[in-house]
């Protein structure tokens, strides 16, 4: 049976004459704690601050008189999970071998990959700096692979391809699609292989948003200026968005404190955003850890299999305001023959659900035809579905991007085609 120390009980409320120890009362030490200062260090957050068992290293006494604080007492508990325990965590290694990551990426890296800085602001134990690693890495691949293999989209059109493959809401799913589970609030304690971030705006730090920030950045929520797309090109981020510290305008804040259920949608939709911010740095981090434990071709070859090979459907990204307009710019700028339009079927005119089907012609080739309930509405799907024939063009997907010019052995680069952009 193990000695108690009434003194490390009582505090300071006893004496200095009752707190008085002889010589021969020394506590009783495990040899754990002497084992190597790595598991000296692990265990500190563990020890309680009324324990039974004094540390390994009061070897000495206190004299009669003396009052020595217990050193652990004093410490605050860490924010996040030791990387230690990485090696312990059967979700991480789930977690590893579920994504085919190579042997060359530890798991200590994986958990920190996992670690929001809203969890941890360290930036030693959290993913802020490989998630920016990861955010280059996408941005760049995406964007050359939708420029390479899409040469006519507008500009407008790729942005929202670029923040369909590699936006927050898009990088957020795969997370998800991964298996990441969420703790319900971050600490020592959590398993390695959970998502640790905080849902409160003011705690930790965010991600960084890159871009250049504009003079009047100040007053954009306030009076909702236009901004052209080259501006939006320059200036912004990659997805066209400004970068800037949002300041709500004072009247919308007197009309939320006015309704109540549209303040606790926009804080249900704020906390949403927090959720999927933090599951999409997970991504950026891994693509970032793969490049620098792995190499570049390690971290291609995961963009690929994860981001660039899903599915989006570019025809749904088009928004044409003068279909009839633009499509006859178009064919003025290219030498083409003013379009006209001809009625190729109908039925049911006189009925309650007419059809009628129209082609749109530039001399003696079709550019495009649509259905429709009138005939304006069918000669306006005409001209949208000859536009989108006309910027969805694409060489075929299997065409050479410039990051294939990396690799060793690399055939010569053959020039790619690129359109002189949109007509309006």
């Amino acid at each position: 049976m193990k000695r108690l120390r009434t003194s490390r009980c009582s505090g300071q409320l006893l004496s200095a004459q009752t707190r008085a120890s002889s010589s021969c009362t020394k506590p009783i030490s495990l040899s754990l704690h002497r084992a190597t200062p790595a598991a000296t260090t692990h265990l500190r957050p563990s020890v309680r601050s009324q324990s039974t068992v004094a540390p390994a290293f009061e070897d000495a006494v206190p004299a009669a008189g003396e009052y020595h604080a217990d050193p652990f007492e004093s410490e605050p508990p860490y924010p996040s999970p030791l990387p230690e325990r990485a090696l312990s965590s059967p979700k991480l290694a789930a977690l590893h071998a579920r994504l085919s990551l190579p042997s060359k990426l530890p798991l200590q890296t994986l958990t920190r990959c996992l670690v929001d800085p809203s969890a941890d602001p360290n930036p030693h134990f959290n993913n802020a700096n490989l998630a920016l690693v990861g955010s280059s890495l996408l941005s760049y691949l995406t964007s050359e692979r939708l420029v390479v293999s899409y040469p006519r989209l507008p500009m407008a059109v790729l942005f929202e391809a670029m923040r369909a493959y590699a936006g927050p809401a898009a990088l957020a799913n795969v997370a998800r699609s991964w298996g990441i589970d969420q703790a319900a609030a971050p600490g020592p304690e959590v398993d390695p292989g959970l998502l640790q971030f905080s849902l409160d705006p003011a705690a930790g730090v965010r991600h960084t948003r890159w871009g250049y920030v504009r003079k009047e950045a100040a007053h954009l929520d306030k009076f909702r200026w236009r901004r052209g797309l080259s501006s939006r090109t320059v200036l912004d981020d990659e997805f066209g968005d400004t970068v800037h510290k949002p300041n709500p305008n004072p009247r919308e804040q007197e009309d939320l404190a006015a309704d109540p259920q549209r303040a606790a949608d926009l804080a249900a939709a704020e906390r949403q955003s927090l959720r999927d911010e933090a599951h999409a740095a997970v991504v950026r981090a891994v693509v970032g850890a793969l490049y620098i434990h792995a190499g570049r071709d390690a971290a291609h070859a995961f963009v690929r299999a994860h981001i660039l090979s899903r599915h989006v459907d570019l025809e749904r990204l088009f928004s044409f305001k003068l279909p009839t307009r633009e499509l006859a710019m178009l064919c003025a700028r290219e030498g083409f023959e003013p379009p006209v339009a001809r009625l190729l079927s109908e039925t049911g005119r006189r009925s309650r659900t007419p059809v009628f089907v129209v082609g749109i012609y530039s001399g003696r080739d079709l550019l495009g035809e649509g259905t429709g309930a009138s005939l304006d509405f069918a000669r306006q799907k005409a001209c949208m579905n000859a536009l989108k024939a006309w910027y969805l063009y694409s060489p075929g997907q299997n065409v050479r991007v410039p990051s294939d010019m990396l690799s060793e052995g690399a055939k010569k680069w053959e020039p790619v085609y690129v359109d002189i952009g949109e007509v309006i």
